[in-house]
């Protein structure tokens, strides 16, 4: 009787590589990806990202990440463009608050409500307004 056992080799890659099939490539630095995995022989080649688009990490991804876009419908604006290494950074029109904050800016936003003279929000982010005299008596 004949036993055959396989025998997978676990190579751990480096922290600046990523691992395809049994290769451990170089990484692409951020604002690249890869255009060619790395052989036996040969490295990884990579390629700016272009249209819209960003990889902020080194990274071993074959296709960049399309860039936030600040909806100004949504009351969003720019406040940071979108270059090959970083994603948008959006804010808020004039009018609106942040929902969603963020590390640099905001993810998304409402607008503010509009009350009467006389009248206030007593909480950030409710809808209706509540009158500033009591004529409980």
């Amino acid at each position: 009787m004949l036993v055959f056992l396989t025998i997978e080799r676990s190579i751990a890659c480096g922290r600046a590589e990523y691992r395809t099939g049994d290769e451990c490539c170089p990484m692409c630095s951020p604002g690249n990806r890869v255009y060619k995995h790395c052989t036996e022989f040969t490295s990884t080649s990579c390629v700016p990202c272009t249209d819209s688009t960003f990889l902020d990490e080194p990274n071993g991804l074959t296709a960049c990440i399309p860039c936030t876009n600040c909806d100004p419908g949504f009351g969003m604006t720019v406040m940071q463009p979108c270059t090959p290494s970083s994603d948008t950074v959006c804010g808020t029109l004039e009018g609106f608050y942040c929902l969603d904050p963020t590390k640099d800016g905001c993810r998304a936003a409402q607008r503010h409500s509009s009350c009467k003279p006389g009248q206030y929000i007593s909480h950030t982010g409710w809808s209706s307004c509540k009158s500033s005299i009591d004529i409980s008596t």
